[in-house]
């Protein structure tokens, strides 16, 4: 009964995954921003890491009735290439009410779901490597969700700063 439960956790979690790939790969796709392209690029790379992690638990609990353990890539690998790029100027070249702004709003939406399920899941698991696998997705997704809220926070600012709504 407990496997099930994870083993439904784990479908829930590689869905919401594959989800997260294919929006990322078709906005890294359609963008006319090269930048975002980069941005969109490595975060759809960095689902498609989620979902072989994921997959190969499901086939460990599936067939040994447990967790493997396994050796969890660094969450933070990428920050530094994206924050260079958010850095050379990313906000002058996406308008607010755009496709890739409209992207930006559903891709915190989709973070904040999965950082919901992962923390859930990591607080309620009683299997060591189980916890530490969704404590990982986590904080990997809250990483993106931190470069995401950053993008739009840059956005928003523009967008006042060009129709004066600045308070002063």
């Amino acid at each position: 009964m407990q496997n099930e439960k994870a083993l439904d956790i784990l479908k829930t979690a590689i869905l919401l995954e594959r989800r997260g790939k294919a929006f990322y790969s078709q906005v890294a796709a359609t963008t006319r921003v090269p930048e975002a392209r980069e941005v969109f690029t490595i975060m759809a790379e960095e689902e498609q890491a989620h979902i072989d992690f994921l997959s190969e638990q499901y086939k460990s609990l599936l067939n040994n009735q447990t967790f493997s353990k396994q050796r969890l890539a660094d969450s933070h690998a990428n920050e530094a290439i994206v924050e260079k790029i958010l850095n050379e100027g990313i906000k002058g070249k996406i308008e607010a009410a755009s496709y890739e702004a409209a992207a930006i709003g559903a891709a915190i939406n989709m973070e904040s779901s999965a950082i919901q399920v992962y923390s859930e899941r990591a607080a309620e698991a009683t299997d060591l490597n189980e916890k530490e696998l969704y404590a990982w997705l986590a904080d990997w997704e809250q990483s993106h969700l931190k470069m995401l809220n950053e993008m739009n926070k840059q956005l928003m600012e523009s967008i006042w700063y060009d129709n004066q709504f600045w308070p002063f």
